[in-house]
């Protein structure tokens, strides 16, 4: 008689698991173990837990099926093992466990300042005494660093929970990271969907964020991989949408809206902030001229019930100190007292306002955000 592990493994399709009706073959409960001397035969048969209550029903039946089916002379009686799976970790539905609203800024289109209020509104965030991070989540044109006068930062890596984590970069009191402290400043992102989203939850699961009030994502513009990323990565308790009043940007925010409002996505708009909203000369600071339309966005929020959060108005010092990598919103840190604010400055700290008490509001009446399944 000659044995041979396919001999075997066709006996054993003859043993049903009672749980589920399947044989063991079928089941992939037979370890690639086994093992033949001879007569003799052993292997092992794997078992989700060790509660199972059908263990030594199995391993009798698949005993009495090798000498059925095979030959009374096997032996095989006391040479099978069992084994047991090891349980798989079940992925945590919040891999940041320890930020408590998770808040993105979104824009319909480039060229709103999506990135410049996502900027001034998380240090006007962190000067009210919230603890507050910032992810840049537009890899392919990262902003972040620039504005926040971090380019040349190199990140590290810190040892948390017997693990090493990537350390966020911090300065005006908000932790950030941004792909854009790891490539080439001058050279072009070339990277085709799946690098960049596992670029983007990299820095996610792999930071060390630790407890946060808000955790807000500097989206890309538009629709695309990244935000389907995003929404699969992290419950977002809510979005932001960055417009101006021009009736394109307006067009874009519109699909923009629509696609978190959707039922796969169904991520809450927490409001509408009209930017470059109307512009003030220095000079004339009575005097408002709307370059880019007049109330555009305070109509699309009206049309579709969502708030307004803010006007912000069109004013060079805005571009310029972000530039400079030094925010508007610097001026409301307890550093700066003494500097005096400015309309835009205040407009700022108002935003932050409003987004925190859209938050308060959000989580009274709604069920936390679930993160979005894939299929």
């Amino acid at each position: 008689m000659t044995l041979y592990p396919n001999l075997i493994l066709d006996a054993l399709k003859n043993v049903k698991y009672p749980g589920n009706g399947k044989n063991l073959v079928e089941n992939d409960m037979i370890e690639d173990d086994i093992r033949i001397d001879g007569n003799k035969v052993s292997f092992s048969i794997i078992f989700d837990k060790p509660t199972d209550p059908f263990v030594k029903s199995v391993v009798r039946s698949a005993e009495a099926a090798i000498k059925a089916y095979i030959s009374p002379e096997v032996e095989i009686k006391d040479n099978i093992s069992v084994k047991f799976r090891k349980p798989v970790a079940e992925k945590p539905a919040n891999p940041l466990p320890g930020v408590k609203n998770i808040i993105g800024i979104s824009s319909g289109k480039g060229g709103v300042g999506k990135s410049t209020v996502a900027a001034n509104v998380a240090i006007a965030l962190a000067a009210k005494g919230y603890k507050v991070g910032l992810l840049d989540a537009d890899i392919f044109g990262p902003s972040v660093p620039k504005m926040f006068g971090v380019e040349g930062e190199q990140l590290y890596m810190v040892n948390k929970d017997g693990r090493d984590w990537i350390e966020p970069v911090e300065k005006y009191g908000v932790k950030m990271l941004s792909i854009g402290f790891v490539v080439d400043k001058d050279s072009a992102v070339l990277w085709r969907g799946g690098m960049a989203s596992n670029a983007l939850r990299q820095l996610i699961t792999d930071a060390w964020w630790g407890e946060l009030d808000y955790f807000l994502i500097d989206m890309p513009p538009g629709t695309s991989d990244i935000h389907l990323t995003l929404v699969q990565t992290l419950p977002i308790t809510g979005v932001v949408v960055v417009s101006t009043p021009q009736e394109v940007a307006l067009a874009d925010a519109r699909k923009g809206i629509a696609m978190f409002r959707g039922d796969k996505v169904n991520v809450p708009i927490l409001g509408i902030v009209e930017n470059m909203a109307w512009f003030t000369p220095a000079p004339h600071p009575d005097e408002r001229y709307y370059i880019f339309g007049n109330g555009g966005a305070v109509k699309l929020a009206e049309e579709l019930g969502v708030n307004l959060l803010a006007q912000i108005p069109l004013v060079a010092d805005i571009c310029t100190k972000a530039d400079c990598g030094a925010p508007t919103s610097t001026l409301l840190l307890p550093e700066a007292e003494g500097c005096g604010q400015n309309p835009e400055t205040a407009a700022f700290s108002a935003l932050a306002d409003a987004i925190a008490d859209a938050v308060g509001v959000r989580n009274a009446t709604l069920p936390p955000t679930s993160k979005v399944e894939t299929h």
